[in-house]
């Protein structure tokens, strides 16, 4: 049977592993599921359609699942989070659901959310990513894969941001952050996260040919349509290519290109 504290409040419609924990003074509120290995810290409120994986470690006063932060949100409408496996989320993160019946705020595997972060409605994050304290992301962003975002980094609403990016702490970012790019300033590219593309194992000729693809995009003087048709006559590997069309495929926001 979970081992749930005497203080902690959880409901009849909640669905629990046998070996998860639940802390002082947590509430588990409506029809949530949570996975093998979970252990769901003290204060902390689950709420609603939260689907949860495996070996999560949640955090003191963690809120997920909460109404957006949406004027014009109803209440009664049904949406949730789901949240994969393997993921450590710090004290007083806040993950809110999706905005629209059916809408889902997702969070991937192995992740890594630190103190105070914020996941606005409809977000959805791959994995492996480090997020640290008060990080705030604006509802329906996309973030990729092996990303690092400093703390108090903000992003606005309905925004990309790319696998293996990083953001600056304290960064302001208004438009689609390309992979392997560093964001710093407001709305500023800071050059390649070369560190991380070698951590990630992407060998040197992949690294030489994200760099040439780059410096065309951004460093070449030309305008963005010209260096990406420029782009489209060479021939370019998966990882090039990852990065050309994603500036060549930007969402609404547009896509960084201004340079530091």
């Amino acid at each position: 049977m979970p081992d749930i504290h005497s203080t902690a409040l959880v409901s009849d419609a909640a669905q629990l592993a046998d070996d998860v924990t639940v802390g002082p003074y947590s509430i588990i509120d409506g029809p949530a599921v949570i996975g093998p290995g979970c252990s769901i810290g003290a204060q902390a409120w689950i709420a609603g359609q939260v689907t949860m994986g495996s070996g999560n470690s949640i955090g003191h006063g963690v809120v997920i699942g909460s109404d957006p932060q949406d004027l014009g949100f109803d209440s009664a409408t049904e949406s949730g989070v789901t949240i994969g496996d393997g993921n450590t989320i710090r004290e007083y993160a806040t993950i809110h659901r999706g905005s629209k019946a059916g809408g889902i705020t997702t969070i991937g595997n192995r992740n890594f959310i630190m103190v105070g972060a914020h996941f606005g409605h409809d977000v959805a994050m791959g994995d492996e990513n480090v997020i640290a304290n008060n990080v705030l992301f604006a509802g329906h962003v996309t973030i990729g894969n092996q990303t690092f975002i400093g703390g108090g980094a903000m992003f606005h609403q309905f925004l990309r941001v790319g696998d293996l990016a990083i953001a600056q702490g304290k960064a302001g970012v208004g438009k689609d952050v390309p992979p392997f790019c560093v964001v710093h300033s407001t709305n500023r590219l800071g050059g390649l996260n070369v560190v991380g593309m070698r951590r990630a194992g992407l060998g040197p000729d992949e690294r030489k040919e994200i760099k040439s693809a780059y410096a065309l995009l951004f460093q070449s003087g030309k305008n963005l349509s010209e260096a990406v048709a420029e782009a489209g006559g060479r021939s370019w590997g998966p990882h090039a290519r990852k990065l050309i069309d994603a500036v060549q495929n930007p969402t609404k926001r547009g896509v960084l290109s201004r340079q530091a």
